[in-house]
């Protein structure tokens, strides 16, 4: 089976619910899913589950370093050094044949703000084993990621709940 490259971007909800989901529809298939979330490290409610489910890898931060406005200098190198070795292993994955699936959550941040290396992902992107399937999530993608993507879906925000200062839930948005 040809693998394609679908990219879930725009202000809306939903970008990496929908990445869990396919996930777990692959999971089901029999396929092996590499999970590499960028920018995180606390824990989110779909990493829990995620853990507990056999055949997928989880990649993501060691340590949570906030939000990118807030970040010292210190700390984003070491958020770049912490989703380059994420993006390293993810690529021996792929070649040891243990990925069907990579998805690369919250990919298009750290694309645009250089807190990860671009050549190897681009070149994954434009050089990807046959089969595999890639996923990438996040606001705001550089062109190339538009360039690269086989799917396009733009989550797109008309109403939110925050707008009326109810703050983000456990279970809901994280």
């Amino acid at each position: 089976m040809r693998g394609l490259i679908h990219l879930y971007h725009g202000d809306g909800k939903g970008k990496t619910t929908a990445a869990v989901g396919l996930a777990v529809r692959a999971l089901g298939a029999g396929k092996k899913i590499v999970f590499l979330q960028c920018m995180k490290g606390s824990d989110t409610s779909e990493i829990t589950v995620l853990q507990k489910l056999s055949g997928i890898q989880i990649l993501r931060n060691t340590e949570d370093c906030g939000f990118y406005k807030n970040m010292t200098e210190e700390q984003k190198q070491r958020m770049r050094s912490m989703h380059d070795d994420s993006m390293r292993h993810a690529l021996e994955l792929i070649r040891r044949e243990e990925c069907d699936l990579l998805i690369l959550d919250e990919i298009t941040y750290p694309f645009a703000w250089e807190l990860i290396d671009k050549e190897p992902v681009l070149k994954l992107l434009k050089h990807k084993p046959e089969e595999l399937e890639i996923v990438m999530t996040g606001r705001n993608p550089q062109p190339e990621l538009f360039e690269c993507a086989d799917y396009i879906t733009e989550m797109c925000c008309r109403k939110h709940p925050y707008e009326r200062g109810i703050a983000a839930r456990k279970g809901i948005e994280f």
